[in-house]
């Protein structure tokens, strides 16, 4: 059996995509490495059917026609046969060590049959010109080497929620529940790690600095030119999660209050983006999303409105909206995540 589903996304990704996938090789025949030519028009899929034929165990491609990030993770699920499940975009790579490392924890698991449903690792922020690589970890919030429930996780920082790039989710729990990203549409990784949360019931944790995001391509879906660009995909992302529970009926308590947390960061970035775009209708939009929200679910949108990033997200007036900016700015110096 495989013990981790790589699915590599690759969309017009002849230039870097052999880092990601030499990345992950290392892993020999315990990894299967899926990589989802999702419409490319360049050479992706040369490259990835040449990869395939040399590791015949190892790789296999999907070509697909164009439906979006989503839709290829969708697409990778599918084809998945490992006991965990892991996407690395195209841009991005794994380190080795750290590889390796999470490969003997999860044979240690099966061997003494306690397998969880959520493995968390680190993950580094590779930014385009910083010398001093922002490192994400979880050892202050999370048990370390030890299966743990959501009953013994601490406080979680500002920037350090579960991404993503730090999580892998077991593979059959994802298809048990269902889990189907919407197509042709950004930012949906915040449902792939939001939606199976409360279905996770056992976690483990593992403090390596595993995944490595790399940050600074012009045309990055994080660029926050693109990001209000895309506005409106970034509001529907949002609006799916808020519809997706009713947060009063998630427990044990500690996940409901991270979850509460995760959904004012989501509204925090929806609203900074419609700040800054500076335009009426997106202010419109900005203001809409706050009674969503409060028609959706009225005892959390009282929560979040009335916490600090609601507050400081709704100061009213133009003043209002430049101090809004102001604070934006600065953590966003201070996290490095754009």
């Amino acid at each position: 059996m495989k013990l981790i589903s790589f699915a590599v996304p690759c969309y017009n990704s002849m230039d870097y995509m052999e880092k990601a996938i030499e990345s992950i090789l290392p892993g020999g025949k315990d990894v299967e490495i899926i990589i989802v030519n999702d419409g490319s028009v360049d050479e992706t899929s040369r490259i990835a059917h040449e990869y395939a034929e040399k590791h015949p165990e190892i790789i296999k491609v999907v070509d697909k026609e164009n439906g979006g990030h989503g839709s290829a993770v969708n697409t990778g699920l599918e084809q998945a046969t490992g006991l965990y499940y892991k996407v690395v975009d195209s841009d991005d790579w794994v380190n080795e060590d750290s590889l390796l490392r999470l490969l003997n924890m999860i044979k240690e698991l099966i061997a003494r049959d306690d397998i969880v449903d959520m493995i968390i690792s680190n993950y580094v922020y590779e930014k385009v010109g910083m010398v001093n690589k922002k490192v994400m970890h979880y050892r202050n919030v999370l048990p370390r080497d030890e299966v743990f429930t959501w009953d013994e996780i601490g406080l979680f920082h500002l920037d350090q929620y579960i991404l993503m790039h730090s999580v892998m989710y077991r593979t059959q729990l994802l298809k048990d529940i269902h889990l189907e990203l919407p197509k042709h549409t950004f930012y949906v990784d915040n449902i792939y790690v939001y939606m199976p949360l409360p279905h996770v019931k056992s976690i483990y944790y593992v403090d390596t600095d595993f995944y490595r995001y790399f940050i600074g391509r012009e045309d990055q879906s994080v660029n926050e030119k693109v990001m209000i660009g895309r506005i409106d995909q970034q509001l529907y992302v949002t609006k799916t999660m808020i519809k997706m529970y009713e947060l009063k009926d998630i427990t044990p308590r500690k996940l409901r209050k991270y979850m509460l947390n995760y959904l004012a960061i989501m509204m925090t970035v929806s609203s900074i983006l419609c700040i800054r775009s500076k335009k009426e209708e997106n202010l419109k939009k900005k203001r809409e999303l706050w009674k969503y929200l409060r028609r959706k679910d009225r005892k959390t949108y009282f929560r979040i409105r009335h916490g600090i990033l609601g507050e400081t997200m709704n100061i009213p007036g133009k003043s209002g909206r430049r101090i809004s900016s102001m604070v934006y700015s600065v953590v966003r110096r201070i996290i490095g995540f754009n």
